[in-house]
């Protein structure tokens, strides 16, 4: 059986095993998210915003225990962690059937890639736009 270790050296669960590694994407300590700290007005909901860097060795760990897909589902989250979220909100629009055409897609995976450095989650959104487009979604 597994330590539940991953390449990064992260443990699971990291609440446990990487508390003092674990900011949110503000840059805040595990430790200062607490109800103690909301009610003072010293956190803000930004705060509570998972960092790229949780997710990535979220992902160590998962490839590490042999699984793969939730792996990719942590990379993938990850590239989106930097993305505003009024564009992931257009990217779910957009990936929702006989929303956009074909060529949106393409232009849409093109700026994720280009603006936002999202590889993994423009090469997702070029493989809709071909099954789309084969099943005549688009």
């Amino acid at each position: 059986m597994s330590d539940k270790t991953g390449q990064a050296g992260y443990q699971y669960p990291l609440g446990e095993h990487a508390r003092e590694r674990i900011t949110s994407a503000t840059g805040r300590p595990l430790d200062d998210l607490t109800l103690e700290n909301i009610r003072a007005g010293e956190v803000n909901p930004g705060d509570f915003t998972i960092h790229a860097d949780t997710l990535r060795a979220q992902a160590s760990i998962a490839e590490e225990a042999g699984f793969a897909q939730l792996a990719a589902n942590f990379r993938r989250a990850a590239e989106l962690a930097a993305v505003p979220q009024e564009k992931v909100l257009a990217v779910y629009e957009a990936l929702r059937p006989y929303r956009v055409t074909y060529d949106q897609l393409l232009a849409l995976a093109d700026e994720l890639e280009r603006d936002y450095g999202a590889t993994e989650n423009a090469r997702f959104v070029r493989e809709a736009a071909e099954v789309y487009q084969k099943r005549g979604l688009v």
